[in-house]
């Protein structure tokens, strides 16, 4: 398998505070709003040098979406910041009516998402934010595995003509993809080629993915990982070729088992090659206060839950 080098440990939220303040460099109809959390979100360093092209519109999350609406009619390329309970759940109307139904160029860039958002607890854990967004029409959905690659999707959705949710988080994680690399929108990417089973993860899951084929190449399974950042629209062509090799897929991801990357996958199968299929996500709960990794663990998204699903679906082929 290929030796994925850990170059550091960094929070994907920095990537895509990276990603806006090269934008800010490159881009005079990038602006950028936030709702009273700058610090959180690593949009300091756009704030600091383009103070004209930034707006501080304060906890008024549905008033932000109107106001990037808005923006758009001039020509400018609205990137909005908050959490991703806040980005989606809070704001699903403007969303709706305001930003998608007029297929309006608005970037919802969430930081905060899934479970290891931690000690702030499910108040502020939002397990359903990708099945949100992927059900309305024109929106693109996009979930980066870690730094580098948040920040090359923050650059490249600048370029994509329409709405766009991307989605990241708060904890540090493994920074292994390549710096270099160019984000191409709707692409999936295959980290490792096997023949055994098919494992196909988002976000910070990839990661686990990885750990996860480790142990499982040392058990004699060489698994295929796809790295499915793009959820919508959903690389079909990738997922069908893999599962022609394999017949048998185990999707990992931090979010409800119900609308997520699973959810896509599954569809896709049901219409076009059904084979056994195993889910690693959230089942219909909400989550608690604790740590990212303790709850990765008391919610069956981890690792050993990978390599578990794994066996299980290679049984039933």
């Amino acid at each position: 398998m290929k030796d994925f080098e850990i170059q550091n440990h960094k929070d994907t939220r920095s990537g895509f505070g990276a990603g806006l303040s090269e934008l800010g460099k490159t881009n005079e109809n990038v602006v950028a709003l936030c709702a009273d959390l700058t610090g959180s979100l690593k949009m300091d360093a756009f704030r600091d040098a383009h103070p004209d092209r930034f707006f501080q519109v304060g906890i008024a999350e549905a008033n932000m979406i109107g106001m990037a609406a808005g923006l758009t009619i001039g020509g400018k390329i609205p990137f909005t910041g908050t959490f991703a309970n806040f980005s989606t759940g809070r704001v699903y109307d403007q969303i709706r009516q305001s930003v998608a139904y007029s297929n309006k160029n608005v970037k919802i860039c969430a930081s905060h998402a899934g479970l290891t958002l931690g000690e702030d607890g499910a108040t502020h854990q939002i397990l359903e934010d990708i099945g949100l967004m992927k059900m309305l029409p024109n929106m693109c959905v996009i979930s980066p595995c870690d730094y580098n690659e948040t920040k090359a999707a923050t650059i490249a959705i600048a370029e994509y003509e329409g709405p766009v949710y991307l989605r990241f988080g708060r904890p540090k994680v493994p920074n292994f993809t390549d710096p270099n690399k160019k984000f191409e929108i709707g692409k999936a990417d295959v980290l490792h080629e096997g023949k055994d089973v098919t494992i196909i993860a988002t976000g910070h899951l990839v990661w686990k993915a990885i750990e996860a084929s480790e142990i499982l190449l040392a058990k004699g399974i060489n698994p295929e990982i796809i790295n499915i950042h793009t959820i919508k629209p959903l690389d079909e062509k990738a997922v069908l070729e893999s599962l022609n090799k394999t017949k048998c897929v185990v999707t990992a991801e931090e979010h409800m088992m119900n609308g997520g990357l699973g959810d896509s996958i599954a569809q896709l199968l049901i219409r076009k090659m059904p084979v056994p299929m195993e889910m690693v996500a959230v089942n219909d709960t909400f989550g608690e206060s604790g740590t990212g990794e303790e709850l990765l663990t008391k919610y069956n998204i981890n690792t050993v839950n990978i390599v578990d699903a794994v066996e299980r679906v290679i049984s039933r082929k």
